[in-house]
């Protein structure tokens, strides 16, 4: 029944709130713990209690609601916003998880497509079509109701781009998703509800990011990048990351001679600019 409750994932990790209410916490607090997952719900148990949150509350992910600005993930943790809330989830097995949450969020999910919608840099004249999604770790499903099976695969993603387009007589969010089918260049467009296009945007980034490299930093020098881009408060990443106070610093100061970020006070805090957003929701390289 449509209706019906069924779990997804049952995973353990730890988890925390960086962002509550608005505001960034300068304490970060790990909490390890149970992390279950069904088609409705995230519930996080631990020592202190238990967290559930419905999955219709969850409005996207690094605490960015704009379509065109969601990413899928940053290094090994999810960044869930949840109204006001910024919950930072680390599970064990960060792949499976993740491949798990999107399948909670986009599985089955009812959208309208076009394939091919260009093909070898022409612009053909395919219908809008019901379609179907199905997560699989590497790759969005989009069964259309043709019957044609589309396989919008991460790793032959170039580029995801997204327009406000007229679509059955109104205006909606298309997603332009550039990828190759077999040897030829081609160009998928979906669209459906703005919090559809959110989290199918937020998946096929990471193929768009695998094939863009912007800036050159090392493995520790990203996390700091992807923790602030989490909503992290800059005091407390060094705890967050199990890094050095000083190494953290070091790598403030890189970043703000790469323009990433913007120093905001003499010691220890910075805000990531337009380009440091950009670098990290759309050029952190293969994760």
């Amino acid at each position: 029944m449509a209706d019906e409750e069924y779990q997804i994932a049952d995973a353990t990790g730890r988890f925390t709130i960086a962002v509550k209410d608005g505001r960034k916490l300068n304490n970060i607090s790990w909490e390890n713990g149970r992390i279950l997952l069904s088609n409705k719900r995230l519930i996080l148990a631990g020592n202190d209690g238990k967290r559930t949150i419905r999955l219709s509350d969850v409005t996207g992910l690094s605490g960015r609601e704009d379509a065109t600005q969601s990413i899928a993930a940053l290094s090994n943790y999810l960044s869930v916003k949840v109204g006001d809330d910024v919950i930072i989830i680390a599970p064990n097995d960060h792949e499976a998880f993740k491949t798990a949450f999107f399948t909670a969020m986009l599985g089955e999910t009812v959208i309208k497509a076009k394939h091919p919608a260009v093909e070898g840099g022409v612009v053909q004249d395919s219908p809008w079509e019901k379609a179907r999604l199905a997560v699989e770790p590497e790759s969005l499903l989009v069964t259309l109701e043709s019957g044609t099976l589309v396989e919008l695969e991460l790793d032959e993603i170039s580029e995801i781009d997204t327009e406000q387009r007229t679509v059955d007589g109104g205006k909606r969010t298309v997603i332009e998703v550039s990828h190759v089918e077999g040897t030829t260049n081609v160009e998928t467009h979906l669209t459906g509800t703005t919090r559809t296009c959110i989290f199918a945007q937020a998946f096929l980034k990471e193929g768009e990011r695998r094939s863009e490299t912007n800036v050159d930093l090392a493995p520790a020098e990203e996390e700091v990048l992807m923790a602030l881009y989490s909503g992290v408060s800059p005091f407390s990443i060094p705890e967050f990351i199990d890094q050095d106070v000083e190494t953290v610093e070091e790598t403030f100061e890189k970043l703000i001679e790469l323009d990433i970020v913007d120093k905001v006070r003499e010691r220890r805090e910075v805000t990531l600019n337009s380009r440091g957003r950009n670098i990290a929701s759309e050029a952190m390289g293969d994760q």
